[in-house]
Parts: C-alpha cells; sequence; structure tokens
C-alpha cells in the first residue's frame, strides 16, 4: 500500500529526537482523581519515524462482534508485549524516556506497546477506556504518542454527557492519561469526512493492562 504522508510545516527536522520532559509537559486536572498530561511536538522530526512504521510494521486487520454481527475493526493494529523487540529504536528510547519520568508517580515502568494506524478519516475507535486487566480497579497510566495527520482525541465522563476535553494530537504529540482515568473517563477518536492522511498512535501501558 502506497501511503501520503502530510508532513508538519512546523517541523521540517530530519533528524529525530525527544524534547525534555521536564517543564514542557502540561497537566490538565479532570474531576473524579482524573487527569492528562500534554506535551506538543514531544518527539522533532517525527515524520521520519512515520513512514518507517508505515512499511516496517506487520499490520493486523481485526474483526470483532458487534451485537448479532461480525464487523471489521476501522483501523490497523499491532501490539508488542513487555518481551517481544519493538519496530524501531526510537519506540523503544521513548519507553524508556517516559518510564524514567513517570516512574516514580506511577510506581513501575512502562512495559508493553500497542500500535494503531487510522488509514484515513473513516478510520476511528469509539468510546472507550483501556478497563481490561488491573486498570478495572486500579490506577494506573497510558501514554499515547502521535504521528502523522494531527485527530482529536476526545474524553468525557464515563458515564456520559457532552465531551469534556478535545485533543487534537499528531506530529509527534505527547498525551499521558493518568490517575483513575481509565476507570472513570472515556476517551474516542471520531470519523471525519476531512481529507486527513495516516496517523500512528502508539500506546504505551504497564503490564497486565489493555
Amino acid at each position: 500500500m502506497t501511503w501520503t504522508v502530510q508532513g508538519s510545516l512546523l517541523d521540517l527536522s530530519t533528524t529525530s529526537s525527544f524534547k525534555p520532559l521536564t517543564g514542557t509537559v502540561e497537566r490538565v486536572r479532570l474531576d473524579r482523581g482524573a487527569w492528562v498530561d500534554l506535551c506538543r511536538g514531544w518527539l522533532v522530526g517525527s515524520d521520519t519515524l512515520l513512514e518507517t512504521l508505515l512499511t516496517d510494521v506487520r499490520w493486523r486487520a481485526e474483526r470483532r462482534q458487534m451485537y448479532d454481527a461480525v464487523v471489521d475493526v476501522p483501523r490497523l493494529t499491532s501490539f508488542y508485549s513487555c518481551d517481544e523487540p519493538l519496530p524501531d529504536p526510537l519506540l523503544t528510547q521513548a519507553r524508556e524516556v517516559l518510564s524514567d519520568h513517570y516512574e516514580h508517580e506511577l510506581g513501575e515502568r512502562f512495559a508493553t506497546a500497542g500500535l494503531c494506524l487510522y488509514r484515513d478519516g473513516r478510520d476511528s475507535v469509539a468510546w472507550h477506556g483501556d478497563r481490561i486487566g488491573r486498570s478495572r480497579v486500579e490506577d494506573t497510566m497510558v501514554a499515547i504518542l502521535s504521528l502523522g495527520s494531527p485527530r482529536p482525541l476526545l474524553l468525557r465522563p464515563r458515564d456520559g454527557g457532552p465531551t469534556a476535553l478535545r485533543l487534537p494530537l499528531g506530529h509527534g504529540d505527547l498525551v499521558v492519561m493518568g490517575g483513575s482515568c481509565q476507570r472513570t473517563w472515556d476517551h474516542a477518536i471520531p470519523k471525519t469526512s476531512a481529507a486527513v492522511g495516516p496517523r500512528v498512535s502508539v500506546q504505551y501501558r504497564v503490564q497486565g493492562v489493555r
């Protein structure tokens, strides 16, 4: 498959590097003990990594039961457990930098990486929380590195209601959802009719959380 990557006009660097997290992360406090950290353009020169992942990752199409039918999941995925090498050294470096920064608050290091490929505006993810495993009853963190065309991450309380937070993410942006966020809030990436290029989301989690 041939991809048309929409590069960032604000990040024209040909080399990739991470900005320091200390002093650059903005924390947004939600209610119910949840919070979200945001670092814009955390990975400088992120388009190079995007192009590598688009071609080198073995992307998988999934099908899931939805009420009375089995339907295609509207995105491609790839998952790396704690003992699997990641498809690019920058992803390993990102995991270690995130672990070093958040371990004192999280109590453990990030272990796994889940990758999602949103091919165009028709791909999406419905409202959900990462509540498979320990995160159903315990606080945890999910760190997401976004590459490629910006798509909005929406957040709302788990019991429904209007969207409380809308964060356009792409081109090396980092968002970390922490505290009770996975238990008490839901998040989503909606479909869009706008002409958007591919986006890859890299989700770092602790062991035993999906």
